[in-house]
């Protein structure tokens, strides 16, 4: 039988994630507009090195790229979080699963950046 907290602890987590997601995302398209910039441009590619650097510096693409980051990887946690819940469940068929397709985007996240370089 699943425990329903722990079902709603990754209900409010998922929540969350997407709240920080939208007004991360959000920041960056007022700061594009304030700038003169269209939102609809493409804009730079993604360098993990300079989001921070440009959060700091208040440059809209840092924004931007965190957001959607931050939605990426919200699905991603939420595979996570479930599978240490059904090990704590002892669903070890369920943890399999989850482990599964962690393996399966860490593949496809690999795969990616082997191709670009």
């Amino acid at each position: 039988m699943r425990d329903r907290g722990f079902d709603s602890t990754v209900g409010r987590l998922m929540i969350a994630m997407t709240y920080v997601a939208v007004v991360l995302l959000s920041i960056g398209v007022i700061l594009m507009i304030a700038n003169g910039i269209s939102p609809l441009v493409g804009g730079p590619v993604f360098d993990a090195g300079v989001v921070l650097e440009e959060l700091k510096a208040g440059i809209p693409t840092g924004f931007i790229w965190l957001g959607l980051v931050v939605v990426i990887a919200t699905p991603i946690v939420r595979v996570a979080v479930s599978s240490v819940g059904f090990a704590r469940e002892g669903q070890w068929r369920m943890v399999g699963v989850g482990l599964g397709i962690l393996a399966i985007i860490a593949v496809g996240i690999l795969t990616s950046i082997a191709v670009e370089h």
